[in-house]
């Protein structure tokens, strides 16, 4: 029969396929074909990144049992495109016994619940991430040799309200200039001050502060962080430089960010050692979070009308009121330029980016 004739049964015309015949393309490398589907790691561990070293990342284990380790990781190819830094609660797949020569591979990170970022300067839209999950920040300045810089220590403060981070404020090197007239700046903030010098560093004061706590250390290159930092934690060895007698300026001497273990008596916390730098760019900062970090300003502030900027031209502005009409006092007067300066930065990027 003709198994085009209409007349047969339609089961019938079929019956001569022979679907042996029917070659397939071999697969020469004998790979599953790729899926977007990523595995849900239901398996993965919790640990804590404590340091980040060329794609290979420091990870404790089990922290605070009998079972803590520490063992090293690389990142999982999903997340090359998301920043893993120190502070970081990662979820880590693979050999976790810490052994020599084994490596797991982080899969994923737990929400954060703090995140300090800097800029190259206040107009670079790009962050650089710092450390994740500090809810203290240790502001280490010299009194002198480096001179102190306000506007730093200003830039830092609005940096950690903008995280969400607690500020501490350490004066070194007070054996060789008087603190006061630096920290009259501060004068009104709710902020806590150390002071530290040659033989008579306060350890254990700020120890009691650490406890408890993820504890991010910052300062500008040769003001002593990486001093203070090993006579908190002994085993630290952290390097130490000096400053350049003809530049004032300070030698970087801590080349990474890392988390150590503080302990005491009274219990651990974590203290986070980062490279000294010698600007700190907001330009990822929202521009209404920065008067928060002026703490009596801001008290005054609340007599602006809306949308006031409290820039110097800025009409009605409560501030600049209470500057003509003698209401601040000069420490308020400086913190007052330092707002406005910070303030006028972000007018300026803002109506660069207005023109294109």
């Amino acid at each position: 029969m003709s198994w085009l004739d209409p007349d047969d049964d339609l089961d019938d015309q079929y019956e001569d396929f022979d679907e042996s015949s029917i070659r397939e393309r071999p697969n020469p490398k004998a790979n599953r074909p790729r899926t977007k589907r990523r595995p849900a790691h239901e398996d993965a561990e919790i640990g804590l990144v404590l340091g980040v070293d060329r794609g290979r990342y420091t990870v404790m284990m089990d922290e605070g049992t009998a079972d803590e380790r520490i063992i090293t990781t690389t990142r999982a190819r999903e997340l090359r495109r998301t920043p893993i830094v120190t502070g970081d609660r990662a979820r880590v797949v693979g050999d976790t016994s810490g052994t020599e020569g084994t490596l797991a591979r982080i899969v994923g990170i737990v929400e954060r619940t703090s995140l300090l970022r800097r800029s190259a300067d206040d107009t670079d839209q790009v962050e650089r991430v710092i450390v994740a999950n500090a809810d203290q920040m240790l502001i280490v300045v010299a009194a002198a040799d480096p001179e102190p810089r306000p506007r730093l220590v200003d830039r830092y403060l609005v940096a950690a309200l903008d995280a969400g981070i607690r500020p501490l404020l350490v004066v070194t090197k007070t054996d060789l200039a008087v603190p006061a007239p630096f920290l009259s700046h501060f004068d009104g903030l709710d902020l806590r001050v150390f002071t530290s010098a040659r033989g008579e560093m306060p350890v254990d004061e700020i120890g009691a502060d650490l406890i408890g706590h993820s504890t991010v250390f910052v300062g500008h290159s040769g003001v002593g962080k990486s001093t203070l930092v090993n006579a908190l934690v002994p085993t630290a060895d952290r390097a130490t430089g000096h400053v350049n007698q003809v530049t004032g300026r300070g030698r970087h001497t801590s080349s990474s960010t890392v988390s150590l273990r503080y302990e005491n008596a009274d219990g651990a916390g974590w203290v986070i050692d980062t490279p000294g730098v010698r600007s700190f760019g907001l330009g990822h900062v929202d521009p209404a979070h920065i008067l928060g970090a002026f703490t009596e300003l801001a008290e005054i502030a609340e007599a602006c009308p809306r949308g006031c900027t409290h820039l110097a031209d800025a009409p009605d502005c409560a501030l600049i009121e209470a500057a003509e009409h003698g209401e601040l006092n000069p420490a308020e007067l400086a913190r007052l330029d330092s707002l406005q300066r910070l303030l006028q930065t972000f007018a300026d990027k803002a109506e660069k980016h207005a023109d294109k």
